[in-house]
């Protein structure tokens, strides 16, 4: 764990929370009751109404039926959300990981219907960009070293979500991989890492679902009675991490003429115009 002190990172000391504990050890926790009722139903009124009002975000070239479960930079859209991002009780649970000034990279909204999991990249097993300390095969990272965490992704969940909902599952451990999920078995529902098989979700709103960027995890299959779900996602990265709340054609630090200049994929990445993907697409 760690803190900033005198402007730099420093290894942290002091005891945290169990959630944090354990958001290190195994890559994945859940906060019981972080929101209140009335937060809850202050969220989903919030962002309900905007998936009603407004278009859904053309990110990613998804089918305009996957399009219309999310909608982005939700705490730019809502005023619930944004309090929510900057809850004291999750700040307080991720901050001895990513640093006192770690900040919000991306806000979604999600808000799947009752049997229609949709065909997006989440039903995959994968990791959210990373791994951020990539292994080659048969090199495990020491048991005596805490690996670091350098994003973590939470789920405010605004409604129930149960087995047969489709929750995330998890991969307890596998966040210490240094690889992503084994090819070729992207919908294995049996897949386990070092022997640990997959940890479900499982949730009331309210509660909150939070992983590191690097676990092994994915949208369980629904079942029959599936209910749809409905959460506020947030990944929280470190100060280094760029924020990805909106696309960087949407938002960047260059000048009109360094735009037209680049004119080649190479040249457009290496001045950060990248194209969407983890985060932001």
């Amino acid at each position: 764990m760690i803190r900033r002190g005198r402007g730099y990172l420093q290894a942290r000391t002091e005891p945290a929370d169990p959630e944090t504990v354990q958001l290190e050890r195994e890559g994945y926790t859940v906060i019981r009751d972080l929101l209140t009722l009335q937060e809850v139903s202050d969220l989903r009124a919030e962002i309900g109404a905007i998936f009603e009002r407004e278009p859904a975000d053309e990110r990613g070239n998804r089918a305009p039926e996957d399009a219309a479960m999310f909608r982005y930079a939700m705490l730019n859209r809502s005023a619930a959300a944004q309090r929510a991002v900057g809850h004291p009780r999750l700040l307080e649970i991720i901050e001895p990981l990513l640093g006192e000034d770690c900040h919000v990279i991306a806000n979604t909204a999600w808000r799947n219907p009752a049997g229609h999991p949709g065909s997006h990249g989440g039903q995959h097993w994968h990791i959210d960009a990373g791994p951020h300390v990539p292994l080659p095969e048969g090199v495990r990272w020491p048991a005596d070293i805490p690996h670091p965490v350098f994003a973590i992704g939470v789920h405010l969940y605004l409604q129930d979500c149960a087995i047969e909902d489709g929750p995330t599952g998890v991969l307890p451990g596998s966040h210490v991989s240094g690889r992503p999920p084994p090819p070729g078995r992207a919908l294995d529902d049996s897949l386990d890492y070092e022997g640990q098989g997959v940890v479900p979700l499982l949730t009331k709103a309210g509660d909150a679902g939070l992983f590191v960027s690097d676990v092994w995890h994915r949208r369980m299959p629904t079942r029959d009675g599936d209910h749809g779900r409905f959460f506020l996602q947030v990944h929280y990265g470190r100060r280094d991490i760029a924020q990805r709340l909106v696309t960087t054609s949407e938002s960047n630090q260059l000048s009109r003429e360094a735009i037209a200049r680049a004119t080649t994929d190479r040249e457009r990445r290496v001045i950060g115009l990248h194209p969407a993907f983890f985060y932001d697409g």
